[in-house]
């Protein structure tokens, strides 16, 4: 935890408030909830829909849902997705163009009405995710304007962890289960024989009004303690770690190394990392006509430095091999990203890890690198577990 201000507690009846608070004041309440046998983020009604009693085991390759005897509603790791998935979308249509029966062309540009989003139980490491999109999609001479407006009305509440998984490595990319900065209001989940609540911190004067409209009480210093301790104790137990070295050098001085065949002999190049990583951005654009040719749309949607098609040029594509595409995708994310966006894009929240179907381990493939570097041989791990 850090020195932000401490607003008080909340029970599970001030929970349900804060959510209704927000739904009247105009937003569209979004939060972890279980679905198709995971926990997915989606629209929530109530706090009722928060995963109440259930939480997550994951490895390399692994998920699953898992009971739980204390009813927590935030002691579960990342899912299949991330914020990501609302402040920019799988896909957009940017314009659409009508052919009159005269032979007149009319374009039009989409300017869709963006939602006003309330995020709820946001990660540490997705609120460093977020910052990093910021950077990419609303900054710079070529903002995405769909992406700022979404992200300038979005109200974040963070949950700070207290239950880091097998696949989490946020301490050793320079994060930890603490939120620090980037929210509006912070939450840190509390069960003990007191009961259960959540110490509230205030991150903005929004944050502030928000919590002046819902029920809460003192924050005692029994409460305050267990929550500092609870999140202290979860930065001890991260289930994987970089290797301490200088990634950014590391993988600008590997480019030719023989770990790549090994990472590409198990490498599907299905593209599951980029997509549910917090941070991956890469889009392309498509055009679609109706069947009389009078109507055609160009869309914007996700696309993913492992398709084939992506770097494809005259000629064909420059990355026609699973190595060079595997070799991009961490570069870029642990190296050359620094030079882009002066930051990492890796949060270290570990789904690139969970949800890739043969198990590969990017903290393994670094630390792979660097042995080899080194000079020290490294026997290749089989992480093909099914999920």
């Amino acid at each position: 935890m850090t020195n932000s201000p401490v607003a008080g507690v909340l029970d599970k009846g001030g929970l349900s408030a804060l959510v209704r608070v927000l739904a009247a004041r105009g937003h569209t309440v979004v939060g972890p909830t279980v679905r198709d046998g995971a926990i997915t983020l989606a629209e929530i009604e109530s706090a009722d829909d928060l995963p109440f009693g259930w939480g997550s085991e994951v490895e390399a390759g692994r998920y699953r849902l898992v009971p739980r005897a204390d009813g927590a509603a935030f002691a579960h790791t990342a899912g299949p997705q991330s914020w990501k998935t609302f402040l920019h979308p799988q896909r957009e249509r940017v314009w659409s163009a009508e052919r009159a029966p005269d032979g007149a062309l009319s374009v039009t540009e989409e300017k869709p009405v963006q939602p006003s989003y309330a995020f709820l139980g946001v990660r540490p490491c997705d609120l460093r995710a977020v910052a990093i999109q910021d950077r990419v999609l609303a900054g710079g001479r070529f903002p995405d304007c769909g992406y700022r407006q979404r992200r300038t009305a979005a109200f974040l509440i963070a949950a700070e962890c207290t239950e880091p998984g097998a696949t989490c490595f946020c301490v050793s990319m320079g994060g930890g289960p603490a939120a620090d900065r980037g929210f509006d209001l912070a939450l840190t989940e509390v069960l003990d024989r007191d009961g259960h609540r959540f110490l509230v911190r205030v991150g903005t004067e929004a944050g502030r009004e928000v919590l002046s409209a819902v029920p809460h009480g003192p924050a005692d210093p029994r409460t305050r303690h267990a929550a500092r301790a609870a999140v202290d104790a979860a930065r001890d137990r991260m289930g994987r770690a970089m290797p301490p070295v200088d990634l950014r050098t590391l993988l600008g001085e590997s480019l030719e190394a023989d770990r790549w065949d090994d990472v590409a002999a198990r490498c599907l190049t299905c593209g599951n990392c980029t997509l549910v990583c917090p941070t991956c951005f890469c889009t392309t654009t498509e055009e679609v006509t109706d069947l009389t040719g009078d109507h055609a749309e160009r869309w914007l949607r996700w696309d993913s430095c492992f398709d084939l098609a992506f770097s494809r040029v005259h000629g064909g594509p420059v990355r026609a091999s699973a190595r060079s595409r595997y070799r991009q995708w961490l570069t870029h994310k642990l190296s050359t990203w620094h030079e882009q966006f002066d930051s990492s894009g890796c949060v270290g929240c570990g789904r690139c890890v969970t949800w890739c179907p043969v198990g590969i381990d990017i903290t393994e493939e670094a630390a792979a690198l660097h042995d080899e570097r080194a000079g020290r041989p490294r026997l290749a791990q089989q992480k093909g577990t099914g999920r």
